[in-house]
């Protein structure tokens, strides 16, 4: 690492490799002898249609996306996502399951709402969102067209460390948080979709991986762009895709293959997750709400109870080359995002310099 970067524990948009960086800089105004950059590249042409290609089949392989299921690159973020999905699944039966295990998962059910009559399944809000349900506190309705979670809590710090079994039901999720951290069993999903700005790439990007079964069934009035039909029928291409962050995907892809994949990402950032829980579960000053068997991977909350020594912490992180560890707005205290791109060592500073405040408070 250059002196001049920074260790940025952001939620997202969040640090990217520094490798990834380095190479899209280096093709940033000549992609590959093409004689421009990949921003000014029609995405009709073959050049682009490559990088479009590659960069699919690279997702292919390194999630195992099994036949029968389609990979859409979109736009609109995961919000867009909160609507898509009803529009498209739930005239089935007119009725889905929400669990709502956090702001986002809130948010979906809310929306979801507009198209339909929802259940809610799950909430974990009578404990302030602190734990996941467990299988057998989901109320299910047999009816539902789909079952809808979200598989990281970015605000909370909570991460589901199971698929929840629905008897049938299509399960959609969104993964924005934790995709390709961890290895993923696609064809036990309907729906995953994700935005890019926290494990895969710049912001405009959303993957979604898509049972092709599912499409067809939108509401009449399902607007074109939001039709998955419309999306897999031209491969993501109806409109212009988002071209740079495609190839800036292609590079992150990469650069998770020569980690040892997903298996092997998962060993790194469960090891560096570990790493500072440990050091908070065993710290006098600070603690972490969220109950073990529920705790992400991905977003570590903690904090010492006391506002003005939390502000104090992320004052001095701030000078000690540390960004972004005020926890969010909702609920104060601090957060650490560590998605793949964060290093070890990254971490291992960090832990470092909760040890110090603690001694110095």
């Amino acid at each position: 690492m250059g002196n001049e970067r920074v260790y940025n524990f952001s939620a997202g948009p969040s640090m990217l490799p520094l490798e990834v960086l380095e190479r899209a800089g280096s093709e940033i105004t000549n992609y590959q002898g093409s004689g421009m950059s990949v921003m000014e590249m029609s995405h009709r042409s073959k050049v682009f249609q490559k990088i479009f290609d590659d960069t699919q089949a690279k997702f292919r392989k390194l999630m195992n996306v099994p036949e029968g299921y389609k990979v859409l690159f979109l736009q609109g973020g995961a919000s867009t996502q909160f609507s898509m999905a009803p529009l498209n699944l739930i005239g089935k039966t007119g009725k889905a399951d929400y669990a709502v295990t956090g702001n986002f998962s809130n948010i979906a059910y809310k929306e979801a709402k507009k198209y339909g009559e929802i259940n809610l399944a799950a909430s974990s809000a009578d404990k302030n969102h602190t734990y996941i349900p467990t299988q057998d506190q989901l109320k299910l309705d047999p009816e539902a067209s789909y079952f809808y979670y979200c598989a990281n809590n970015t605000i909370y710090g909570t991460e589901w460390q199971y698929v929840p079994e629905t008897n049938g039901v299509p399960i959609v999720c969104d993964m924005s948080s934790d995709i390709l951290s961890r290895p993923v069993d696609v064809s036990k999903y309907g729906i995953i979709f994700a935005g890019a700005q926290k494990n895969m790439a710049p912001a405009g990007l959303t993957v979604v991986i898509i049972k092709e079964e599912l499409a067809g069934n939108e509401l009449p009035y399902t607007p074109l762009m939001m039709n998955y039909k419309t999306m897999i029928d031209k491969d993501s291409m109806y409109n212009t895709p988002p071209c740079w962050c495609i190839y800036m995907l292609g590079l992150v892809l990469d650069w998770l293959e020569s980690k040892g994949g997903i298996p092997g990402m998962e060993a790194i950032k469960h090891a560096k997750a570990q790493m500072l829980y440990d050091v908070i579960d065993n710290s006098k000053l600070f603690t972490c709400a969220v109950e073990p068997g529920s705790r992400s991977d991905m977003n570590v909350v903690f904090r010492t109870g006391n506002d003005e020594l939390d502000a104090q912490f992320v004052k001095e992180s701030v000078e000690a080359g540390f960004t972004n560890l005020k926890g969010h707005r909702s609920v104060g205290g601090m957060r650490a995002s560590i998605y793949n791109a964060m290093p070890t060592e990254g971490v291992e500073k960090l832990c470092d310099f909760i040890k110090a405040f603690e001694k110095n408070h």
